[in-house]
């Protein structure tokens, strides 16, 4: 009988808690994967994962828990806690070395998702249109984000960011998209989510060509960026230093 594995979520903002039940294995680990991933493209305060009813089959599974952990870590930089585990899935879980960044916590998960341990980062949200408009309103965004966060030296820079991220969503994945700009410490993550599944790729154009250089521009102007892919799209971030406050 094939394994069976739920991940129902529960709430998405601030914090994301994902109810997760079943067996995990090698066949539903991918599943545990895609949903995960999602919960963290919504970028919420933390990602809580309510293990009570989970039951681990085959600790060879864990590796691809692992990985989307430490993916996490990079983007959207949020930690991932994990409640209600009983002794054996801890014992499973403190062995695997790509879980090491999960907390595990005692307490039932809305509680934990109510805890304020400290302050959110600021953030900015914002869905648009596919359309050459949403390029003007992102930039607006930015500009006044960074002035009220005290970062105008980096104005220009992320605002550019910004816009060649969602002109990327207007000229290609032609769908709505999810913005978000995120102070985190002295670096700005700048993140748009669309509903296309392609993957975006640098691409390296000639002196003659006419397109191609959006990527390449984020990656020349930021400290890094990647794409985080979800069941139904997937979202392409960067991050560039922000300096201290002016």
């Amino acid at each position: 009988m094939p394994s069976q594995l739920v991940c129902r979520p529960e709430q998405d903002l601030p914090a994301a808690v994902l109810a997760i039940s079943g067996t995990l294995d090698r066949i539903t680990g991918d599943a545990l994967g895609a949903a995960i991933r999602r919960s963290l493209s919504v970028q919420p305060s933390r990602v809580i994962l309510d293990v009570t009813r989970l039951r681990i089959g085959d600790p060879l599974a864990l590796p691809a828990l692992g990985e989307v952990v430490c993916r996490a870590e990079e983007f959207p930089a949020v930690p991932i806690v994990v409640c209600g585990a009983d002794p054996a899935t801890r014992a499973a879980l403190a062995a695997e070395p790509g879980c090491a960044a999960l907390e595990l916590a005692d307490g039932p998960p809305r509680s934990l998702a109510g805890a304020r341990a400290e302050p959110d980062p600021p953030a900015v949200r914002a869905r648009l249109r596919p359309v050459p408009e949403a390029c003007r309103q992102v930039r607006h965004l930015v500009t006044q984000a960074c002035a009220g966060w005290q970062r105008s030296d980096v104005t220009a820079t992320a605002a550019l960011v910004a816009t060649e991220l969602v002109a990327n969503v207007v000229r290609h994945a032609r769908t709505s998209m999810d913005f978000t700009l995120r102070l985190r410490g002295h670096r700005l993550i700048v993140a748009v989510r669309d509903r296309d599944r392609r993957m975006p790729r640098a691409l390296d154009p000639g002196l003659t060509d006419v397109g191609g250089r959006g990527l390449c521009l984020i990656r020349d102007l930021t400290e890094t960026w990647g794409v985080l892919p979800v069941s139904d799209g997937k979202v392409v971030w960067s991050r560039l230093s922000a300096g201290a406050a002016a």
